[in-house]
C-alpha cells in the first residue's frame, strides 16, 4: 500500500548544562564551557542521532534530500533549542550531490523559524499573563495533596535549603537544585557529600511533582484551556489541513521545545506519566488514511534511547483513533477566546509572555522502515515536538 506520510512531532532539546547554580554551589557558571543552559556536545549527538532514526523511520516517505515544501521547523527562541533543531536537521537531511556546497562539510543550513519569547503563545510554557491561570495555581497550593506533599516534606526542604542556601526551597523551586545535581553527575563532576542516592532520588520525585503541579493537579482540564490546550488547537488544525489535502506538500511539522512543552501538551491530552520528559524525549502524532475519506490518528511516545516509542491512547478512544472521535475527545481542552478565558481585557493591551518548558528532549523515535507503517493504513500527517528545559 501506498504510504503519504503527515506527521508532528514534539521533542525536548538534548543535554545541556544547568540552567543556574545553587548558591553553595562549588561548580559555578566557569565550570560549564558555554555557560549555563547550554547544548552540550552529548545534546549535539543526541539531536544529530535522532534526526538519522527520522531519516531511516520515514525513508520512503521524506525526500532523501532536502525539500523545504515538505518540513516546517519551529524552536522557542532559546539557545539550546534552536541548536537541538539545527542538529537535528543535519541528521535528518545531510547534503549530497547538488546540496553539497563545501565538500568538507557534511552539513546544509536548513530554516529553523522562532518568535522571540515575549511573543510565542505556542511552545513556551506556562504562557502568561494569565489570571486565571495564576488563581487556578493558588488553589492548587490549597488542595489537600499539595499540603501533604508539603508537610511531608518540611524537613526536607529545609535540609536541602540549608545545605544549598536556597532561600525560597518549596515544591515549586526544588526542581532547580535537582537539576543542579543532575547535570553534574551526568557529567563526572563531584557532587557534595549531602547529596546521597537517596537525597537524589527524592529531589527527582518532588522535581516531577513540580511538574504536575504547573499543569494539573487540581482543575487539570481548566489548566489545560488555558495552557497546553493552545498547542492541541494548533495540532488539530495541522491535521485538519492535512486531512483537506490543503498543506500544499507539507509532511513534518517539527516543534524544539522543552519539558514543560511536552509537560503541558500530554496533561492536556491526559496521557502524562507523571515524570518529566527525558533530553530527546518525544511525543509523535501521525494522521493515516485508512480508505478513502476514513482518517485515524495514532500516537507514540520515545522517553528511551536505543528503544522504539511506545504507544499512547487518548483516554476513550483505541490507539488507532477515528480522527472525529479524536477531535471530538479534546474539545474540553480547546478555548474559543483565550484572552476572555485568561481574563485579559484586550490582546493588544497586554503582553503575552510565553514560557515553555517542555523539557523534553524527545528522542526522535527510532522506527522501522515505511512499511511497518503502511500495514495499518495510508501515514498522512506526523508531528513531534522537540522539547527543552
Amino acid at each position: 500500500m501506498k504510504c503519504y506520510p503527515r506527521f508532528c512531532k514534539v521533542y525536548r532539546h538534548g543535554d545541556r548544562s544547568p540552567v543556574k547554580a545553587y548558591p553553595k554551589d562549588v561548580h559555578q557558571e566557569s565550570a560549564w564551557p558555554q555557560g549555563f543552559g547550554q547544548l552540550t556536545q552529548i545534546g549535539m549527538r543526541q539531536h544529530w542521532d535522532l534526526g538519522q532514526e527520522l531519516r531511516r523511520r520515514y525513508r520512503g516517505f521524506l525526500n532523501e534530500s532536502y525539500d523545504r515544501h515538505e518540513i516546517y521547523v519551529r524552536s522557542t527562541d532559546v539557545d539550546r533549542t534552536l541548536m537541538s533543531a539545527e542538529a537535528n536537521l543535519a541528521g535528518l537531511y545531510p547534503p549530497a550531490g547538488s546540496q553539497v556546497f563545501n565538500p568538507n562539510i557534511t552539513w546544509q543550513p536548513i530554516p529553523v523559524h522562532t518568535l522571540p519569547e515575549t511573543e510565542d503563545r505556542l511552545l513556551k510554557f506556562p504562557v502568561l499573563p494569565c489570571p486565571k491561570y495564576l488563581k487556578l495555581q493558588e488553589e492548587t497550593r490549597l488542595s489537600a495533596e499539595y499540603i501533604k506533599k508539603t508537610q511531608d516534606n518540611l524537613e526536607f526542604l529545609q535540609m536541602v535549603a540549608n545545605q544549598t542556601g536556597v532561600t525560597d526551597c518549596s515544591l515549586e523551586s526544588i526542581w532547580t537544585v535537582s537539576d543542579v545535581l543532575f547535570c553534574e553527575k551526568s557529567h563526572n563532576l563531584s557532587l557534595p557529600d549531602w547529596a546521597t542516592p537517596d537525597v537524589l532520588a527524592r529531589l527527582s520525585d518532588l522535581k516531577d511533582f513540580s511538574f504536575v503541579f504547573l499543569f494539573g493537579l487540581h482543575e487539570r482540564v481548566q489548566k489545560a484551556r488555558l495552557q497546553g490546550g493552545l498547542l492541541v488547537t494548533r495540532i488539530l488544525k495541522n491535521i485538519t489541513a492535512a486531512q483537506q489535502n490543503a498543506t500544499n506538500g507539507l509532511k513534518l511539522m517539527m516543534y524544539s521545545a522543552h519539558d514543560t512543552t511536552i509537560g503541558a501538551l500530554q496533561m492536556a491530552l491526559n496521557v502524562y506519566n507523571g515524570k518529566q520528559t527525558p533530553y530527546a524525549g518525544c511525543h509523535i502524532i501521525e494522521l493515516y488514511e485508512e480508505s478513502p475519506g476514513n482518517f485515524t490518528v495514532e500516537m507514540y511516545f520515545r522517553n528511551e534511547s536505543g528503544k522504539p516509542p511506545y504507544n499512547i491512547s487518548l483516554p476513550g478512544c483505541n490507539h488507532t483513533c477515528p480522527f472525529q472521535d479524536f477531535q471530538r475527545l479534546l474539545q474540553p481542552v480547546i478555548t474559543e477566546n483565550w484572552y476572555q478565558e485568561c481574563q485579559l481585557a484586550n490582546k493588544d493591551q497586554d503582553t503575552i509572555a510565553v514560557c515553555v518548558c517542555v523539557c523534553f528532549f524527545f528522542f526522535l523515535p527510532f522506527f522501522g522502515g515505511c512499511s511497518a507503517l503502511c500495514s495499518a493504513g495510508r501515514l498522512l500527517f506526523f508531528g513531534s515536538i522537540q522539547c527543552f528545559f
